[in-house]
């Protein structure tokens, strides 16, 4: 993991330089990415030209700034599709289709509620995380009750978790899979334990008819996806966390499982600005190279798992066979939570932020009891620096 750091050094520096908050702040190290990222200048000059060159509303005008409107619009669906891994562009003639929403939370409520409450019969089962983050529990329960009251009976079953490292077990959910499955979801990156949820195995064990719905929140943007190797339905995701602005997100949709996926109601005006942040987001990520980010992150979030095991007030939560700089199992995609034995992660996220470290210190939104105790929240991108890194380690030594 160290040799990767060395060899991406200049790259990430180069990088880091075009995000001014973080210029702007050499006191302060950003450590909470997977609540949101920064924003690369090209982003934000991105937006700025819109606003003031041709800002005007989609789909309702037929005069040239609301024309650009409309074609940046469709241009941005296009661009999603094809950042995701879709050979077809996301076109509607082709099957697949991009929706935007304002998030992830609002996507998964989406596809929830006017898409699984009409593919359900009575009798049906869906399988979904329970220690994953509420917005990818709490939308199939709704869509649960809203099929009950309707009387429609469906059972939800837990997605099953392997012990210690977890990840998802296949083999339990092989045995939790029936011909009554008619749905799975699933997290591409866990947003407390920094995993990798190796999506791929979950299509083999549930066979070829099961739609999959992927929560991608904290992997569009950190490392690479491509819907074609993970077969999934859907993939829904923030622009926030993705370096565009907030308020605007996405779902991709493959429409061969079950029936195509509207969003009910009057779609309204749509987040313009936000939708060109998206696209220029997009942009900067692939120029940049989501493997490149996935290795840079995953080496940072190595050297703060290797630094936190030596120190014994400390708890790091996930898999504790991934701690080593040198580990042969999965790492964390630069997210990494812990505990202090003794101070609380209220307290000790205040401590950090005192000296300027600024982190994530609560429950972390996650679905069960598991975290009813609260951590604090490591979570890393490409403009952070092995040198913050340290600054933290040295921090967290003295307490």
């Amino acid at each position: 993991m160290g040799e990767a750091l060395e060899e991406l050094r200049d790259w990430q520096s180069a990088l880091r330089a075009q995000f001014p908050i973080v210029v702007d702040n050499p006191e302060l190290a950003y450590l909470d990415s997977a609540a949101t990222a920064q924003k690369p200048q090209a982003v934000l000059d991105a937006v700025q030209s819109y606003l003031t060159t041709a800002n005007a509303n989609a789909g309702r005008g037929s005069y040239p700034w609301a024309n650009r409107t409309t074609a940046l619009v469709e241009e941005a669906r296009q661009r999603v599709a094809r950042f995701l891994g879709d050979r077809e562009d996301g076109r509607e003639s082709d099957g697949s289709a991009v929706h935007f929403v304002s998030g992830t939370s609002e996507g998964l409520r989406t596809v929830a509620r006017d898409w699984l409450t009409e593919h359900l019969g009575d009798g049906d089962e869906i399988i979904v995380p329970f220690a994953d983050h509420q917005a990818n529990l709490l939308p199939w329960l709704e869509a649960q009750r809203l099929l009950a009251a309707c009387g429609v009976r469906i059972t939800v079953r837990e997605l099953p978790y392997q012990a210690g490292s977890h990840d998802y077990d296949p083999a339990a959910l092989a045995e939790s899979v029936t011909e009554r499955t008619a749905f799975v979801a699933v997290t591409h990156v866990h947003h407390v334990y920094g995993g990798d949820m190796n999506v791929h195995r979950i299509r083999e064990v549930v066979g070829p008819r099961v739609p999959i719905c992927l929560d991608a929140a904290q992997g569009v943007g950190h490392l690479p996806l491509d819907v074609g190797r993970l077969d999934v339905d859907f993939v829904v995701f923030s622009g926030h966390k993705a370096m565009a602005l907030p308020g605007i997100g996405a779902v991709w949709a493959r429409n061969t499982r079950g029936p195509r996926f509207e969003p009910g109601g009057w779609a309204g005006t749509p987040n313009t600005s936000g939708i060109v942040s998206l696209l220029a987001a997009l942009d900067w990520l692939d120029t940049a190279g989501p493997d490149r980010i996935e290795r840079w992150t995953i080496a940072l979030g190595a050297r703060l798992t290797d630094g936190l095991r030596h120190l014994d007030h400390y708890e790091v939560l996930g898999c504790q066979r991934s701690l080593a700089m040198d580990s042969p199992v999965g790492q964390r995609h630069g997210i990494v939570t812990f505990r202090h034995r003794g101070i609380g992660s209220d307290d000790l996220g205040f401590v950090l932020a005192s000296h300027g470290l600024l982190v994530r210190a609560d429950s972390l939104c996650q679905a069960g009891a598991i975290q009813r105790d609260g951590s604090v929240r490591v979570s890393l991108h490409v403009y952070n620096t092995a040198q913050e890194i340290d600054r933290l380690l040295d921090v967290l030594r003295v307490m």
